[in-house]
């Protein structure tokens, strides 16, 4: 495994295999491409530092999710379509890739997606809502409320600076009904059954709005690429590939 580029873009990742690209594989928030060693194993693949983890420099400014995609399309370019592995945030970006240019997705793996957006108060604490309450209005400080953040906030969004900072909040807001509901391909859904952070009730439901998707629960199993999460999702991969004709 080496580190390599994804066509002549400036996408960096770890290079799985020598030959034609298969499979790239996009990581969960605060994490990077070495999440996918086990899982790209024997494959021809790159698993992508997306830009802003890992290795790779942050974007120019706070792209969406869209734009993620949009970028990844353009690198890819000339390539034939690639079956796409995406765990967290690497499966929102897979997800609009899909949907936004489905002629370089053959299929989708995924696991741990937040596939429903949770309430922006959900498990807040009240002294935190109460001061997003004062701030809304003028009552308190951008310096007091960014206390409150760090006391109170996600530990993705206390770590998360400048430009990334905004990449994650835009994340959370968004939603993905539209482009489950137009992704033709096949989509495999690898879900662990304690998953808190993307709920196992949020891939069931999209299960039913994909038109081509099915679901493997693990069980036992929660949210990071560990253990017999990460078997699953590289069987699921290998069953993927075999279906594109490799």
């Amino acid at each position: 495994m080496a580190l390599g580029t994804l066509g002549d873009s400036e996408f960096i990742g770890n290079r799985h295999g020598t030959k034609a690209l298969d499979v790239i594989a996009l990581h969960g928030w605060g994490r990077s491409g070495t999440d996918f060693s086990t899982v790209l194993k024997d494959t021809q693949g790159l698993a992508v530092h997306l830009p802003g983890f890992g290795s790779a420099q942050a974007p120019p400014e706070a792209w969406t999710t869209a734009d993620y995609a949009d970028h990844l399309a353009a690198a890819l370019a000339g390539h034939d379509p690639v079956v796409v592995v995406g765990h967290s945030f690497g499966g929102r970006v897979a997800l609009r890739l899909a949907a936004r240019h489905p002629h370089q997705v053959a299929a989708l793996v995924l696991t741990g997606v937040p596939l429903v957006r949770r309430s922006a108060s959900a498990g807040q604490p009240l002294p935190f809502r109460l001061a997003r309450f004062a701030r809304k209005r003028g009552l308190l400080s951008e310096t007091r409320m960014e206390a409150f953040r760090q006391r109170y906030g996600s530990s993705d969004y206390r770590t998360a600076q400048g430009v990334m900072r905004q990449i994650l909040v835009s994340a959370i807001a968004e939603t993905y009904w539209d482009d489950i509901a137009r992704i033709t391909q096949p989509v495999t859904l690898v879900w662990g059954e304690l998953d808190e952070p993307a709920p196992l009730a949020g891939a069931e439901k999209a299960r039913e709005v994909f038109p081509n998707a099915t679901l493997r629960v693990v069980p036992g199993a929660s949210h990071l690429l560990e253990g017999i999460l990460e078997e699953e999702l590289a069987s699921a991969l290998r069953l993927a590939l075999l279906t594109k004709g490799h």
